[in-house]
């Protein structure tokens, strides 16, 4: 993991309001259903530098509240339609976790890790739950960005 000063990025994409907790349940998680539905209602243009992310935001209080979630891409020249959103990744100091592997098992795993580290009480830095984001370099690498103080 490292720190990085991250410069903001605008984000074109579906969303949702959710929590851990149902998250947890495979029978109330909807996280990897808004993908999903991103990827078929919208093509993204990898060729011309396009992404996909994950991005987290609105957070209720910490990780055991509400959040809202967006999966979209930063391609600029997407067609709005009725349940696209337009966001703002803020600018501001980030840690990132990277990972390599399957989809979505790295990211299972990725975010076992950011739990981990922050659960230690002990840290250097601290989850500022302002906007965090997973960005999805290829099919198969991940990196995790969450905001810190």
């Amino acid at each position: 993991m490292k720190i990085v000063q991250f410069e903001g990025k605008q984000i074109t994409g579906i969303g949702m309001r959710t929590n851990n907790a149902n998250e947890m349940n495979p029978e109330t998680s909807r996280i990897a259903t808004i993908h999903q539905k991103f990827d078929k209602k919208v093509s993204v243009n990898y060729k011309n530098g396009a992404r996909v992310y994950g991005v987290y935001y609105d957070y209720e209080s910490d990780y055991s509240g509400e959040f809202s979630v967006l999966a979209g891409t930063d391609q600029s020249d997407i067609a709005m339609t009725g349940d696209l959103e337009k966001i703002s990744i803020p600018g501001g100091k980030y840690m990132v976790f990277e990972a390599k592997g399957e989809v979505p098992q790295i990211v299972i795993e990725t975010w076992s890790k950011i739990w981990s580290y922050f659960s230690k009480g002990d840290t250097q830095y601290q989850r500022a739950y302002i906007t965090d984001f997973e960005f999805y370099k290829n099919q198969n690498e991940l990196e995790i960005y969450i905001s810190v103080k």
